[in-house]
């Protein structure tokens, strides 16, 4: 990589904050986290239903997922470009087998971390292009995460449940105001429902608007 290409992908790096958001230690935590939980929620469905055989995966192939599709309707499930492709939640895909020897998703988890806000502030970091604002405007690495709720959806298109959970954590998913104050004493709030900080509404196109940390894992028939 030449040094401009290098200099320019910096500056891109620190002003819209994507890879950082996406990468940084807290982030890689909370996703070993989500990931540690699913392997104990396994665990603890075997105790509680000795009768009934689970199974936990990392990763679901869009062969697979095309396959599930073809069962409902030749016409789809039909476009798969790269045969490798796959899913690969955070926190692993659990299922449980009917008499049939059907295999049928129990849970799917995510995590997701963006913004860190908190932290700069905190820290006394300014961050914008020219180091002198508080908050940085948010970027829009959350989208990616519609990839894989999105083929879940594909894959679980003949079911009538959609146990699908997504954790997240950052400035960006604020659902109250905090403040935060500076190693200066400068006090500064983070306003929960600023457009340029939160990100949730992104993410609520993918649950019909419904209730945030609600379980909506439960029957209910839209009239």
């Amino acid at each position: 990589m030449k040094k401009g290409q290098s200099d320019r992908l910096t500056a891109q790096q620190k002003e819209g904050q994507g890879p950082i958001s996406i990468f940084h230690e807290d982030a890689q935590i909370h996703d070993k986290e989500v990931g540690n939980t699913s392997l104990f929620v396994k665990k603890q469905l075997e105790f509680e239903f000795p009768m009934l055989t689970f199974r936990y995966r990392k990763d679901l192939s869009k062969k697979e997922i095309n396959a599930t599709l073809q069962k409902i309707d030749g016409y789809l499930g039909q476009t798969l470009f790269v045969e490798s492709a796959s899913i690969r939640p955070d926190g692993g895909i659990i299922e449980v087998k009917d008499d049939k020897g059907n295999w049928h998703v129990v849970l799917v988890s995510e995590a997701k971390h963006q913004g860190k806000d908190i932290e700069n502030i905190r820290a006394g970091k300014l961050v914008g292009k020219k180091n002198d604002q508080d908050l940085m405007a948010a970027g829009n690495a959350i989208e990616r995460a519609y990839k894989n709720v999105n083929e879940i959806a594909n894959f679980m298109l003949a079911e009538r449940y959609f146990p699908y959970i997504l954790f997240l954590e950052g400035s960006n998913f604020l659902t109250q105001n905090v403040t935060v104050t500076r190693p200066d004493g400068r006090v500064v709030t983070l306003v929960y429902n600023d457009g340029t900080l939160n990100r949730l509404d992104r993410l609520t196109a993918a649950n019909y608007g419904m209730p945030i940390n609600t379980n909506l894992c439960e029957n209910r028939f839209v009239k």
